[in-house]
């Protein structure tokens, strides 16, 4: 994922970040509130405030099922431990920061292929119904976004090919979208500082 860190920080510099402010391969350690620190794979912190925070993930086959568990759980902590964190002052006492969440997903066919659910006891939510690997992770993405969980997601499928097809199965989870938010919200705090 080192190109996906070169072209957010290209972002972020366009933008009128300084390079001094952008981490994206060490000092990458915030405090948590249930853990004492979690390392990120993009962080901003300029002039001492917590600007951008950014989780790269990825997903290969074939166990999809176990992995797309483990990671919607680790999504939903991480979000859950750093908002708790800024809420009990960890940060110092600024605006939020931009939570990000950028998932590549392969895709070929197994991650396509209806899911069923095994239901022994309840119902699970319709929207879960025969939905595929892919369609899950979108559902997920666009979940953590509507709690605000996190600022912006992003669901990116490559193919294991030579060349590589890049998709992505929602408009409002794709790259050009992530980028943009994340843009907009270090232009916005350059402009507070002009």
């Amino acid at each position: 994922m080192g190109a996906l860190e070169v072209l957010l920080t290209d972002v972020l510099l366009d933008a009128g970040l300084s390079t001094f402010d952008i981490r994206a391969r060490t000092a990458l350690a915030l405090p948590g509130y249930y853990r004492s620190e979690k390392r990120w794979d993009l962080l901003v912190v300029a002039n001492g405030h917590l600007l951008l925070v950014v989780e790269f993930k990825s997903q290969v086959g074939p166990s999809f099922g176990n992995n797309f568990n483990n990671r919607t759980e680790e999504a939903i902590g991480n979000a859950e431990d750093i908002w708790t964190a800024y809420r009990e002052g960890r940060f110092g006492h600024y605006p939020p920061p931009f939570l990000g969440y950028f998932f590549l997903l392969e895709d070929c066919p197994r991650v396509h292929a209806p899911v069923s659910n095994t239901e022994p006891y309840f119902k699970v939510d319709p929207v879960f119904n025969r939905a595929s690997y892919a369609k899950r992770y979108e559902i997920l993405c666009e979940r953590l976004e509507l709690e605000r969980k996190y600022s912006a997601t992003c669901l990116a499928m490559a193919t294991n090919s030579n060349p590589t097809a890049i998709s992505f199965p929602s408009p409002h989870l794709s790259f050009r979208y992530f980028a943009a938010s994340i843009e907009a919200h270090a232009r916005a705090y350059v402009a507070t500082k002009s």
